[in-house]
Parts: structure tokens; C-alpha cells; sequence
């Protein structure tokens, strides 16, 4: 029989992405019984919340029920700590979920977060790409110090597994450069405008569809796929990129007219992401351009995204994936959270 060993959980942010991982969480329960792994949550946090700890364990029920969690829903003995050490120290965490907001300037407060978990003893798991760019070789160094695993699958590509591919099953290749379309954002805005809508109209539908925040500034200037492209540079070319150096321009300048003629022509507009090796180091760009029909990156619409490594051994591997749904995220998320106890079972 499998031994069945039992793992504290702390939710770091309560968007969309910790909401759908507590309910995936809950629905596949039984396959991760069959894996050994039992867990419970036993701290939530968030700017709304406030930092809510029990190690006994929270009600699950709280969070996947159809009322709005608020900091009134738990008890004011719950509610006692007000910074994340505290936190993960009450919590008695051992994995902590950090899904809190980018801070492309430097990462902060994510990578204090996940220095904070690691150096508490618990495994490290974010959506945020701040911590990769912005701190990846001390958090990586760190986690491995204390033998636990710092793991970020979900912070490009919806949780599709880009960064362990080349780490655990293409050992030794050399990635010499990609190109793909890795922000839906923007992808959406432009097929819009392809259909008639002026940038401000479809930036508007984008904002109906739940596709683009609010304040979207990060997708349409082109900062949220430049850093995906330094993390990929930073983890999987090997290379330590600064974003600074990333070339970046966004699409806010296009308008409809020019967007439909390239269309028309058979050239379509797309944000494209390259990364390649040069002799004086990589050299990384953010920015939209007229895409030939004849390029598979001229097919990607609506939220799918795509990329091409170009590596030492396999000139082309290309990996697509095609309109994620709402717990894409969250699955890249729990699927690290598998790897982690599995790599470092409780003894």
C-alpha cells in the first residue's frame, strides 16, 4: 500500500489563480491519495484578507462555496500575524503557493515571499515572474541548500512544462534561441482589430472577456511577454539576462486600419518574442510584427500561445498551446506541488 503522508498548504494572493487551484485541489483529491499526498490548507493571505493561519486546518468549504471570502469569515484568533514569516511559522506551512501581482521593477514583495518560504523549511511554488527574473540564481541556490524545490511551470505558458522539459527530459541540449507568441493579451486586442474594432473597442472586449486587467498597461507595452522572454533566456538558455535588456515595444501605437491591412496582405500582425545567441551574448526583443501566412506563429489566435526552441540537436521543437481554460494555471501550480513532495518525500 501507499504510504499516505500529510502536507500544510499557504495560499499567498486570492485571484483567480489560488481560487481555481483550492478547487482543483479538491477535485482531484483522490488521484493525489494515490500518490501518497494528502494536504490541507492552513493559511490563506492576501491585501483583502489580511494573513489568516490555523495549523489545524482551515474549512475548505470556505473557499470553493458560492459566498465571498472575506476577513470577517474567519475568527479573530486566525488573524493575529501581519508579515509572511509569522505567517508561514503559524501555518506550520510546507508548501507555500505565491500568486501574487508582477512587479517588473524588481519582483519585490514575491521574492521576499519565496525567501521567506524557503528559508521556513517549505517548498517554494509561484505564478509570478518577477522571482525568476529578478532573483532566480538566489532562490535557486537556496532551495537546494535546504533541499527544498522552488518551481515556477505556471508563469509562462498557462503551467505547460517549458522549463522542466529541457531541465529533466532534454538534458545537456543547447538552446540557441526561440520565438513564439506568449502573451494572449494582446494576441485577442489584435484579432479584434482584425475584425473591425478600433484598439480602444477591443481593448474593451479583451476587458469583457476577463482576458485583459483593469490597468492592462504591463500586456499592451509589451512588459509581460518581455519577461517571460528573460525568464526562458535566464532558466533555459543558461544565461543571465537583465530586463533592461529585453527590447520591448508593445502594440498600444497600432491602429485598426494598419492592423487589417496587414491582415489583408496575408501578413498579420502578431507581438512576437525572439531570444538568440550572438557572440557578444544574447540578444532578447519584444515586439509586433507582420508575421508571413506561411509561419505557424500567423495561426495563433484568440489566448493560445506558441514558442520555437531552435537547440543544438532539434533545429525546430515547438510547443503550442491552444486556448487554455481557467484552471490551466492552477494545474501547472499543483503539478509542481507533486514534483516537490515527490522529489522530497516526508521521511
Amino acid at each position: 500500500m501507499t504510504a499516505i503522508h500529510s502536507y500544510s498548504l499557504c495560499l499567498l494572493g486570492f485571484g483567480n489563480v489560488n481560487r481555481a487551484l483550492v478547487q482543483l485541489l479538491a477535485n482531484r483529491e483522490q488521484e493525489l491519495l494515490a500518490r501518497g499526498i494528502r494536504c490541507r490548507i492552513t493559511g490563506v493571505a492576501s491585501r483583502r484578507l489580511g494573513w489568516i493561519a490555523d495549523a489545524n486546518g482551515l474549512d475548505i468549504g470556505l473557499f470553493i462555496g458560492s459566498l465571498p471570502v472575506t476577513s470577517q469569515s474567519f475568527s479573530p484568533a486566525l488573524r493575529q500575524t501581519s508579515n509572511v514569516r509569522d505567517w508561514l511559522r503559524a501555518a506550520n506551512a510546507d508548501v507555500l503557493f505565491e500568486a501574487t501581482s508582477l512587479n517588473v521593477e524588481n519582483g519585490e514583495p514575491a521574492v521576499d515571499h519565496i525567501r521567506a518560504a524557503l528559508e521556513h523549511g517549505a517548498h517554494a511554488i509561484t505564478a509570478n515572474k518577477g522571482p525568476i527574473v529578478h532573483a532566480y540564481a538566489e532562490l535557486r541556490d537556496l532551495a537546494t541548500a535546504r533541499k527544498k524545490r522552488f518551481l515556477f511551470e505556471s508563469t509562462v505558458m498557462d503551467g505547460i512544462p517549458i522549463f522542466s522539459v529541457f531541465r529533466e527530459n532534454l538534458p545537456a541540449l543547447r538552446v540557441n534561441g526561440f520565438r513564439g507568441i506568449l502573451n494572449s493579451t494582446t494576441n485577442v486586442i489584435l484579432g479584434e482589430m482584425e475584425r473591425g474594432l478600433s484598439f480602444e473597442a477591443a481593448l474593451a472586449k479583451a476587458r469583457e472577456l476577463g482576458v485583459a486587467e483593469t490597468d492592462a498597461a504591463n500586456d499592451l507595452e509589451g512588459w509581460d511577454a518581455a519577461v517571460k522572454v528573460a525568464a526562458l533566456v535566464i532558466v533555459v538558455m543558461g544565461e543571465n539576462l537583465r530586463l533592461s535588456q529585453v527590447q520591448r515595444q508593445g502594440i498600444s501605437q497600432l491602429q485598426g486600419e494598419e492592423v487589417r491591412a496587414a491582415q489583408a496582405a496575408g501578413t498579420p500582425y502578431k507581438l512576437v518574442c525572439r531570444a538568440k545567441r550572438t557572440s557578444n551574448g544574447v540578444e532578447a526583443k519584444v515586439a509586433p510584427e507582420r508575421v508571413p501566412l506561411s509561419d505557424p506563429l500567423a495561426w495563433v489566435a484568440g489566448t493560445s500561445s506558441i514558442v520555437y526552441f531552435e537547440t543544438d540537436i532539434f533545429p525546430g521543437l515547438g510547443i503550442t498551446e491552444e486556448n487554455p481554460g481557467l484552471y490551466a494555471t492552477a494545474y501547472g501550480m499543483l503539478a509542481d506541488f507533486v514534483k516537490a513532495v515527490e522529489t522530497f518525500p516526508r521521511e
